[in-house]
């Protein structure tokens, strides 16, 4: 490391390629308090047009930001992307929507206790990790306006909640060790441009006439948070922890980080599909009907997957997120970090439609054949590679349920013969009302 730069700032964005973690590292770039190096599993790092042209780009080619590249269980490769950094910025990890607890585990507790050790040793002085709402959802009871007192569930929803908790629990502890100062940041449902799942997917799904139904009664209300927003609460966060009053304040503490703009989920999903000109969903399937079936695809993919049966995306844990309460209140990180929200929801929402022609590509991958089967393909840039979830086994399940779906659809809906037309469109899709708004942590 030369002269020009040890003297200068460094921090370091783990998952730095992920999608929250490219709008923080823009937004520490402009700040223009930082150099930035961006730490992700990829041997070297690939910009797309836009980057190459933009603030990254020039970053780059000036030496304002580097690439390292480094997984979060080699300690070593860890330690060689601290080296000289004040901050890190812990946003890595796996794709939420597998539910595999040996990777979650591997990559968020494993992967964790590495960045920590490896913040020890090079003497870093901050640590802000990005957590999750759900380590305090039990998959079970909705969450109306949670605190910081709610403490985590005795069960959790899926693999990925449970191991946030325990990366966020091992992050607090470390508060202190060796001159350390630790913060978790708890983002709900993160959307805005660059987002590769929440908008395209949507797309997708409306093109292929599947946006059409909403799981539960839709009265169910949620906290979105605009990915500014998300990059702005970690920057509150370190700012905070850098001054000795803000360290006794905020030091070893969570905070819940949203746009404080409680909405309905399913008013959420129209305002999207109203402004991208899509047909808002309107056909409501009970909870009664769907966890069922959600509980017997997840009974054939743990029994099947060892020969080769690829990820379903309709499972218990994601029925109770499209159809519980989520709202967090943002109070103690508005008292203690100065966080207020940069962007508000009706801003995000316009600023969401200007990516409509990326979505709109972007959604042609994902179409397979409109009238039979909507093939369901999901490749997220993770902080550890491309996870992909095909849910082609699903369909192939659901032909077989036909029946059983007809007879619970008489039993649950009022207008049974009416809606009984659309049947044989929801068993080829049935996965489709799940995937195509699940919102990201």
């Amino acid at each position: 490391m030369d002269a020009a730069e040890a003297s200068a700032r460094w921090c370091v964005v783990t998952g730095g390629r992920g999608f929250a973690a490219r709008h923080l590292v823009l937004m520490l770039l402009r700040s223009g308090e930082w150099r930035v190096r961006v730490a992700d599993l990829a041997q070297v790092i690939s910009l797309d047009r836009d980057e190459e042209q933009g603030i990254l780009g020039a970053a780059i080619r000036e030496g304002q930001a580097v690439y390292a590249s480094a997984d979060l269980r080699d300690k070593a490769q860890l330690a060689k992307a601290f080296e000289g950094a004040e901050v890190v910025f812990h946003m890595a990890a796996p794709d939420s929507s597998i539910n595999n607890f040996h990777l979650h585990y591997s990559v968020n507790v494993e992967g964790t206790k590495n960045v920590i050790d490896a913040c020890i040793y090079c003497k870093v002085k901050r640590l802000i990790y990005t957590s999750s709402p759900s380590v305090v959802f039990d998959g079970v009871h909705g969450i109306f306006n949670a605190d910081e007192s709610m403490p985590y569930p005795d069960k959790f929803n899926d693999s990925y909640s449970e191991t946030k908790a325990d990366a966020e629990k091992l992050v607090m502890r470390a508060n202190g060790r060796y001159g350390l100062l630790t913060c978790c940041i708890r983002p709900s449902s993160i959307f805005g441009p660059g987002d590769k799942l929440l908008v395209p997917s949507l797309v997708a799904a409306a093109r292929a006439g599947k946006s059409k139904y909403i799981i539960g009664d839709g009265n169910n209300y949620y906290d979105f948070t605009y990915v500014e927003n998300v990059a702005y609460g970690h920057v509150c966060a370190d700012k905070t922890l850098s001054s000795e009053d803000g360290a006794n304040r905020a030091a070893g503490k969570a905070y819940f980080v949203t746009n404080v703009e409680p909405i309905k989920f399913w008013e959420f999903m129209s305002l999207i599909l109203d402004g991208l000109g899509y047909q808002r969903p309107s056909i409501k399937i009970p909870v009664s009907v769907m966890m069922p079936l959600a509980h017997v695809v997840e009974w054939t993919y743990k029994s099947f997957c060892k020969y080769g049966m690829k990820v379903p995306q309709l499972t218990p844990s994601r029925i109770r997120l499209l159809s519980c309460n989520r709202t967090f209140s943002c109070s103690r990180a508005k008292d203690q970090l100065g966080y207020e929200p940069i962007v508000s929801l009706k801003v995000a929402e316009e600023n969401n439609r200007v990516v409509f022609p990326y979505a709109s590509s972007e959604s042609k991958e994902y179409i397979k054949d409109f009238d039979f089967a909507w093939e369901w393909k999901c490749c997220k840039n993770a902080s550890l590679g491309r996870y992909e979830a095909n849910n082609d086994s699903a369909t192939t399940i659901g032909r077989y349920l036909l029946p059983v779906i007809h007879m619970w659809l008489h039993h649950y809906h009022s207008n049974g013969k009416n809606f009984l037309t659309n049947s044989t469109v929801l068993v080829h899709s049935w996965h489709a009302p799940c995937k195509c708004v699940w919102p990201q942590d």
